[in-house]
């Protein structure tokens, strides 16, 4: 008779190689504190340009109106750099963690999962630019929120599920905030920021720490 313990471990065992061929779970908690703090400390940057953290005056159609284009370009300066480091270290931290875990960084579903993610990301951009050239300024953090919630939401079937609760915080934060446009860069480093971080913790809580104390074990 088989020994019950080593079939549950057998089931475990295909339970988690399915997994690895479904979904990609190399993406790391601490890509997602990366990011949050990337977005944190650009908002700071942001909002020391604007000195509107504090007031609550954040309207960037105001702020065009008063001649301020040397300051949207520092605005977007600031985005993208903000961006390209969050990047980068978010791209760092996954990296070594399909390292340590032995799973391709790169496959058919990391594909599915960038393809997923990368269509709602693109109609956001192109919606995003257009609100640019119309000059509708102080909807373009909700829109960003929002664009970026549903990319989570719809590719979370291809990487770890609890992503898609991220999705749906950002998607909340972008609507409410189209009800309070004044305060965009605030709902801005709320979602980009602090979810960000929150998420990621957890995220690294449960898998990535629960990993290392069982290796140590």
């Amino acid at each position: 008779m088989n020994n019950p313990q080593q079939s549950l471990e057998d089931l475990q065992h295909i339970k988690k190689m399915m997994e690895r061929s479904s979904r990609f779970i190399s993406l790391s908690g601490l890509s997602g504190v990366a990011a949050g703090t990337c977005a944190l400390v650009g908002a700071w940057f942001a909002s020391q340009k604007i000195n509107c953290w504090v007031k609550g005056d954040c309207q960037l159609s105001r702020i065009i109106d008063t001649g301020g284009r040397q300051l949207m370009n520092e605005l977007f300066w600031i985005a993208t750099l903000t961006f390209v480091a969050a990047f980068v270290l978010a791209f760092l931290f996954t990296f070594l963690r399909s390292k340590k875990t032995g799973v391709p960084l790169w496959g058919g579903t990391t594909v599915r999962l960038f393809w997923n993610t990368m269509v709602p990301l693109a109609v956001g951009a192109i919606f995003l630019f257009r609100m640019l050239q119309l000059q509708q300024y102080d909807l373009i953090a909700p829109g960003c929120l929002i664009f970026y919630g549903l990319a989570l939401i719809n590719g979370s079937k291809y990487t770890l599920g609890e992503i898609k609760y991220l999705g749906y915080g950002m998607l909340l934060l972008g609507i409410v905030n189209l009800w309070y446009v004044g305060y965009g860069l605030h709902f801005w480093a709320m979602g980009f920021g602090v979810l960000h971080i929150v998420y990621g913790a957890v995220m690294w809580s449960k898998y990535e720490r629960k990993a290392s104390e069982k290796k140590q074990l």
